[in-house]
């Protein structure tokens, strides 16, 4: 059994990491499960959320809105609809987008689509994990959020 698990994560844009890790915490469609070396084959659809890797005692922090992932042979792959790093995230950019994005659902609840609804609750949910794990981020590394 390997000691560590070969981690990718891509998008249609770019591959957005890709390292050996000790373990990895990802939010699944029905709750989180933390993968560690040896574990079984697994596959499962992600959600919106704090994607935690371990490597050497240190966390690396990350956020997708969603995607699938397949763990088999120490080899853990991510095939995320948008993935990026804590400290890619612009704080008060992505508040600004939920914030007006949860204002549109306000203003046009009236006539939008159960379709439409379900779309941009996606994207709120998308944008609120990017800003916690921004937070989080910064917070743990001692920067000043104005």
């Amino acid at each position: 059994m390997s000691s560590r698990i070969k981690f990718k994560i891509v998008t249609p844009e770019r591959t957005v990491y890709e390292a050996e890790v000790d373990q990895a915490t990802l939010p699944v469609s029905n709750g989180e499960v933390t993968i560690l070396p040896g574990h079984r084959s697994y596959i499962a659809s992600l959600k919106a959320g704090e994607i935690v890797l371990k490597n050497d005692g240190k966390e690396t922090l990350l956020v997708t809105s969603g995607g699938f992932i397949e763990f088999n042979n120490n080899t853990l792959v991510m095939l995320a609809d948008t993935a990026e790093r804590a400290e890619e995230i612009d704080i008060k950019r992505a508040e600004e987008t939920a914030r007006k994005r949860a204002e549109d659902i306000r203003k046009e609840k009236v006539t939008m689509s159960e379709m439409e609804y379900a779309r941009v609750a996606a994207a709120i949910e998308k944008e609120m994990a990017r800003v916690k794990v921004a937070k989080k981020h910064h917070s743990r590394r001692g920067i000043k959020i104005d």
